[in-house]
């Protein structure tokens, strides 16, 4: 096995993925089973506090504005230097290069309650039992469940130390612990303590505070249409509420260029592309989310730089409804100007567009022809693929897509996606998970974005926050961000008959400069021919390649 490599763009030492100072289940008892219950328990020592009446769900609400980042849509400058100045690339590493040109894009089953009985022992048992059913183990998930900080869950008593503890949390404003413990509360279907935690956390929360108050604040609305089961309802009211598409694509632009997750995964795609295609005189790229073109602008400069002249160039797309919403048309438009780019820079060019969405992507839309070299891009999109988790009555499309792509014969299949899983793992542990991955996004936009900057409302609400609250309230076919981890998309992609392609050492390099304009924070990864890209402790992105 490759020993892994770990890089920190800064001086000092640094080990990824080293283990959170905090423990999340540190946040979590015993099951309450009524707020009520616990208060009539403390009113001898004086406790009160009345159940407030819950009457709001949806407090997403932020200000309109025009966008001060108006984006040029030029094609005249194809090629930057990873500082963002236009230049003329050595060949070795052209096809690395990024540009400014495109933005592209960035609910379970409740637990019943135990039964209480009169005999103290068999109570803590029952109490175990469901701490047990509801929090789920590492070992039910051993290569998609990853929280990092799992450990024993404190034993806690139902007569006094809870009510004690969650007092003390109140008069410390501790955002972090009553949201878990209001998700706990939400797991275990308990909507009287949900209802009041609820009310206590929205006066700690806000969309223009730190990343924490921020956060929460998205994260709480997934708890209320999650407790209301208006997950789809609200998911569908954030999409109704997005604004007019030239905001929307200045939104999207703007994380594009203050975080490099994006230009991460297209840089990494193309370098293992470009590689796998070297020496071919005819290259069809098949991208199954091409979103605006950005990633394809960049390489067929990179292409038109190679000895011997360029190959012909095929890409077939498929489209998606917020790229195809934010551009304010179809992919005739992506079309049109991929094919621009590929005139200035002299590359025989063809642009095919898949008129269907892409689960219903069969063989014969592709148009694959005999002696061409294929090229597969899944770049942020196959986990909005359903699999067999979704249930009996839904296609597993996630794996028929990867046996479709197999049966093409590529010479590479590139993969960029997020990491975490939100797809079988429990409710309770998936709010973990996604507190912990956009705990880190929120910070690095923090440190890029100031936070009194007016649009960064506006681009957390747009790009973030319907995301966030569809993985916590939406469950079956309705949570579409169903995403996995590494160690998962390996298993499928083996399954389906690939093996891996590693990495270019090239790539690796590259992507390190270009992390030198973003924050030290920002750090790199290698291990086992694959790529990460992570905020201080926590892996964000992972790139590779197969065949």
């Amino acid at each position: 096995m490759k020993e892994s490599q770990s890089y920190r763009i800064s001086n000092g030492s640094h080990r990824f993925l080293a283990q959170s100072d905090e423990d999340p289940e540190s946040y979590c008892w015993a099951p309450i089973h009524n707020i009520d219950n616990l208060k009539a328990a403390n009113d001898s020592q004086g406790s009160h506090l009345a159940v407030k009446t819950f009457t709001q769900y949806c407090t997403l609400e932020s200000s309109s504005g025009t966008s001060s980042n108006p984006v040029q849509n030029s094609s005249s400058s194809v090629s930057f230097s990873p500082n963002g100045s236009p230049s003329s690339q050595p060949e070795t590493q052209s096809y690395l290069t990024y540009q400014h040109l495109s933005p592209d894009n960035f609910c379970g089953s409740p637990v019943s309650h135990s039964c209480l009985t009169d005999d103290t022992d068999d109570l803590r048992h029952k109490i175990r039992e469901l701490e047990s059913v509801m929090q789920g183990t590492d070992s039910d998930f051993p290569e998609m469940y990853n929280i990092s900080n799992q450990v024993e869950q404190n034993e806690v008593s139902l007569e006094g130390d809870n009510w004690g503890r969650l007092m003390d949390m109140l008069s410390a404003s501790d955002l972090k612990g009553l949201l878990f413990i209001c998700a706990q509360a939400v797991a275990e279907n308990d909507k009287s303590t949900t209802e009041w935690l609820i009310s206590e956390l929205r006066q700690l929360v806000s969309v223009s505070g730190d990343p924490l108050q921020r956060l929460s604040a998205y994260m709480l609305e997934g708890l209320v249409a999650k407790m209301a089961s208006s997950g789809s309802s609200i998911y569908k009211a954030l999409r109704c509420k997005e604004p007019a598409s030239a905001e929307l694509f200045s939104y999207m632009h703007i994380l594009y260029e203050i975080c490099p997750y994006f230009k991460f995964g297209y840089m990494s795609a193309n370098g293992a592309i470009a590689e796998a295609v070297k020496d071919e005189s005819v290259v069809h790229i098949i991208d199954f989310q091409i979103v605006q073109g950005a990633q394809w602008m960049i390489l067929i400069h990179a292409l038109s730089t190679r000895p011997g002249g360029p190959p012909k160039m095929r890409i077939t797309a498929i489209d998606d409804s917020t790229s195809a919403y934010a551009r304010g048309g179809g992919l005739e438009i992506v079309g049109l100007r991929l094919s621009k780019i590929a005139e200035s820079c002299k590359v025989p060019f063809e642009f095919n567009a898949v008129d269907t969405s892409v689960a219903e992507v069969q063989l014969e839309d592709l148009g694959v022809r005999p002696g061409e070299a294929i090229a597969v891009n899944f770049a942020l999109m196959l986990h909005h693929m359903p699999d067999e988790s979704v249930g009996s009555q839904t296609p597993n499309h996630r794996d028929r897509l990867l046996r479709l792509t197999k049966s093409l014969s590529p010479n590479v299949v590139t993969l960029v996606e997020q990491e975490l899983n939100t797809n079988t793992a429990p409710f309770y542990s998936r709010f973990v998970e996604t507190f912990n991955y956009y705990m880190a996004v929120f910070e690095s936009l923090d440190v890029t974005l100031p936070r009194e900057h007016k649009e960064r409302i506006n681009v957390e609400q747009h790009c973030l926050a319907r995301d966030i609250v569809n993985v916590i309230a939406c469950d079956g076919p309705e949570r579409v961000e169903r995403h996995e981890m590494l160690g998962k998309w390996r298993s499928r992609f083996t399954m389906a008959g690939f093996r891996p392609y590693p990495l270019s050492p090239l790539v690796n390099s590259t992507i390190k400069a270009l992390l030198q304009n973003y924050s030290e924070k920002f750090t790199l990864e290698e291990r086992d021919g694959a790529l990460y890209l992570g905020w201080m402790d926590k892996a964000m992105i992972s790139s590779c390649a197969w065949r």
